[in-house]
């Protein structure tokens, strides 16, 4: 099993109505791709320099394959919708995770 983990800082003038889209909006529409089969969300206990809040959103999926198909499939057409509602008020990263063991 693999993570598709996706950081992001979020301004906080920004930060209410960004959580609100990432819940109702961003993250069903990242199941509905049928390459992942939950997502955990959380927020990120650090205060960060450059001020904002900062989450962590925990994408799972069965393999590497199902992962790189994402990307070719589907990565840019739902990047391209959060930039374009949140352009300049957000930064994030991604990280792929494997799991090694559960217990």
């Amino acid at each position: 099993m693999y993570i598709y983990n996706v950081t992001t800082n979020i301004e906080e003038q920004s930060h209410e109505a960004w959580l609100l889209w990432m819940k109702e909006v961003h993250i069903p529409e990242m199941i509905a791709t049928g390459k992942f089969s939950k997502a955990i969300m959380t927020r990120v206990l650090v205060e960060e320099e450059m001020g904002g809040i900062t989450y962590s959103v925990q994408y799972y999926t069965k393999d590497k394959a199902t992962l790189q198909r994402y990307y070719a499939e589907d990565a840019e057409n739902l990047r391209s919708k959060a930039l374009g509602k949140f352009a300049n008020k957000l930064v994030s990263f991604r990280t792929e995770l494997e799991i090694v063991s559960e217990h």
